[in-house]
């Protein structure tokens, strides 16, 4: 084990891994002074505020196993005690000028096109040709201006902004190439001196050819508090840092529908407390009303599309009470209030007004492993499987202390028993205590 620093050593970062990811691995143990990308190796480098965090962060660590994206990532003390410039300013490639702009967005939580970049980029000059493409390291783009003044003012200006408040952040350095070649003029690429070109051909890319033309970035950004450059999104800050601008798959954040109908239910174990603990996992509720000419289904009001959909795309499918769940957006845009209508808008048990950013990133499909917390001090793991038991068979708990606050991960022998736990126990009272249960993405204690 190397000598204790503040300075922790990050390996097996993956090019689908964000700086916002590893901030939210390591903020619980403290402030973060300074983080450092080293995409050529995998690697990052973080330095802690002080040695204290470090050391908590590590021992931590040596229990649990760290995984972000569903990629193991692997921590220990630096050689280094202290990050000096020389990794601060590591810029890899991409310095010298150059008219033709190298663009890698991150945190992209909405759709980028060519209107939306030529509207960033042209207040700085006449920009002659963009073409936009995916790759390794997220969405890019390469941006040609007619003369490289105008190419060096957009960087300057727009270096490390965000296209929309709280995400799609700007990273941009100087291409290697003389000329952009397009072949045609759509909504990934366009050349703005010939608007003759055809649309593209079914089956042909117009980015062919260009892969990380111009070098990959050493660092990402890091001015995301600059400022949006036009539009607000709502809730946009707290998803762009918990899922660091990639979306789960099947996750679209266009959706604006904001209720959802579940059916199958079990109507002898269910009742509207119980759907809000598993709905409330995905977003905050409204209101719930169960339809009483329909016992076994129920309509559930979330805060907003995005959370809806988040609730439709992991329960689906998801077993309760020995019933297979349909969850499926309503055809109603909301819940007339009522006299069966169960109303939560104001619940204190809503879990995303505070720690969005932290909730959001913690959104699963139902595992067998269940996170407890707002723990007594003194519980023990016997009190929690004593309070558990009655919902099935626990295989294994663990009891821990983070922040100087006491957690628990339980895993029970199936999906279904801890999807029951967390619907029948989150917000009852363990030592006077009104425990918190979300899922756990953890394989194993």
């Amino acid at each position: 084990m190397t000598e204790p620093s503040k300075v922790i050593h990050v390996r097996n970062v993956g090019h689908e891994i964000s700086e916002n990811d590893l901030l939210q691995l390591f903020q619980p143990f403290g402030v973060i002074t300074k983080l450092v990308m080293l995409r050529a190796k995998n690697q990052a480098l973080i330095q802690m505020q002080d040695t204290a965090a470090a050391v908590s962060a590590l021992q931590f660590y040596a229990n649990v196993q760290p995984a972000i994206r569903g990629r193991n990532v692997y921590v220990q003390f630096s050689s280094h005690q202290e990050l000096t410039t020389m990794y601060q300013n590591a810029q890899g490639r991409g310095d010298e000028p150059n008219r033709i702009l190298l663009v890698t967005v991150h945190h992209m939580l909405y759709p980028i096109t060519v209107e939306v970049l030529h509207q960033v980029f042209f207040p700085h000059g006449f920009v002659e040709k963009i073409v936009t493409f995916q790759k390794s390291a997220g969405f890019q783009a390469l941006i040609q201006y007619q003369s490289r003044q105008s190419a060096v003012a957009a960087r300057t200006a727009l270096q490390g902004r965000n296209i929309y408040d709280g995400c799609c952040q700007l990273d941009i350095q100087f291409s290697n190439l003389d000329e952009l070649q397009v072949n045609y003029n759509n909504e990934r690429s366009r050349d703005f001196t010939n608007p003759n070109l055809p649309s593209e051909q079914k089956g042909r890319s117009p980015q062919s050819g260009y892969g990380d033309a111009g070098g990959m970035y050493g660092l990402q950004g890091t001015g995301a508090r600059a400022g949006a450059l036009f539009l607000r999104m709502p809730n946009a800050a707290a998803i762009a840092a918990a899922f660091g601008g990639g979306l789960p798959p099947g996750i679209s954040g266009t959706n604006d529908r904001c209720t959802v109908l579940v059916s199958n239910l079990n109507p002898d174990k269910i009742d509207e407390d119980k759907l809000f603990n598993l709905f409330s996992i995905y977003g905050n509720i409204v209101r719930i009303k169960l339809l009483r000419n329909k016992p076994d289904h129920a309509l559930v009001q979330m805060g907003d599309g995005f959370q809806a959909e988040l609730a439709v795309h992991f329960l689906k499918g998801a077993l309760l009470f020995g019933k297979r769940l349909e969850v499926n957006f309503s055809k109603h845009p909301n819940i007339t209030q009522g006299a069966d209508t169960h109303e939560y808008v104001n619940s204190n048990l809503n879990r995303f007004n505070r720690n969005a950013a932290k909730n959001y990133r913690y959104c699963c499909s139902p595992t067998k492993m269940i996170h407890l917390s707002s723990l007594p001090q003194e519980v023990t793991e016997e009190e929690i499987v004593s309070h558990l038991e009655e919902i099935g068979t626990i295989v294994s708990t663990k009891l821990f202390e983070m922040n100087g606050k006491k957690q628990a991960l339980v895993m029970f022998e199936t999906e279904e028993q801890a999807t029951e736990a967390l619907v029948c126990k989150h917000a009852t009272s363990i030592g006077g205590s009104i425990i918190r249960i979300s899922f756990s993405q953890l394989q194993a204690i």
